[in-house]
């Protein structure tokens, strides 16, 4: 009994540093440290490693398939064939319709580089392109001749949302736009996104999966 009182302040602070350890691995990790982790990943080279793995993948899966003349690979735009990271920067992460409708007319969004590699060996190898973007109808002129302007000047169509759709989910409408096209007479090979509901649902032939820990859309 002497023993086991003795050794009682012993098992107390262990019990206490136990406990402790177990309020801090359930301890929610602060917002302005993941910002600066998703900073130092795009800026410290991880971001284009990881894009170049990916990029060089899709190349050779897409070498492998003899397009017919109704082929078509199906890009997304934002984080995808363009990059909106500055506009992320200059809003430390946070966002307003307002603040992205005067960025998408000011046409700043970037060409991601080695996305628009990929475009052009598919242009290349004889497939047509076509962006469908969640972006809206208002915003078709500025996105077409952003598109165009960072070197996407070769492309069937541009998809926009219909303003009757702004409240569908990005899986939903994308998916469908998938099906309109092929009821058109397109072959879908591929599609190529930064979002799962841009490559979910049916018609999606190869899945070109790209890296975005800024956001998420469903």
């Amino acid at each position: 009994m002497k023993k086991l009182l003795s050794l009682l302040p012993f098992i107390i602070i262990v019990l206490t540093v136990l406990q402790g350890c177990e309020t801090k691995k359930n301890e929610l990790t602060n917002l302005s440290i993941l910002k600066e982790k998703v900073k130092e990943y795009y800026s410290g080279g991880e971001y284009d490693a990881d894009l170049n793995r990916i990029i060089s993948k899709a190349e050779s899966e897409f070498s492998k398939i003899n397009p017919k003349k109704n082929s078509l690979v199906v890009f997304d735009i934002d984080e995808t064939a363009l990059s909106n990271y500055q506009f992320e920067l200059n809003y430390d992460f946070g966002f307003n319709d307002n603040i992205w409708d005067a960025w998408v007319k000011e046409k700043r969004a970037v060409a991601i580089k080695q996305v628009k590699k990929l475009y052009h060996m598919l242009i290349s190898n004889g497939f047509k392109i076509v962006f469908v973007t969640g972006r809206n109808r208002s915003q078709y002129d500025d996105t077409k001749e952003n598109l165009i302007s960072e070197g996407y000047t070769k492309f069937d169509t541009l998809i926009t949302r219909k303003m009757d759709e702004l409240k569908t989910t990005a899986l939903k409408y994308k998916s469908n736009e998938r099906k309109l096209l092929v009821e058109k007479g397109y072959i879908i090979a591929g599609t190529v996104g930064d979002q799962f509901s841009d490559l979910k649902g049916k018609n999606h032939g190869i899945q070109v999966k790209l890296p975005n820990y800024q956001y998420i859309v469903k």
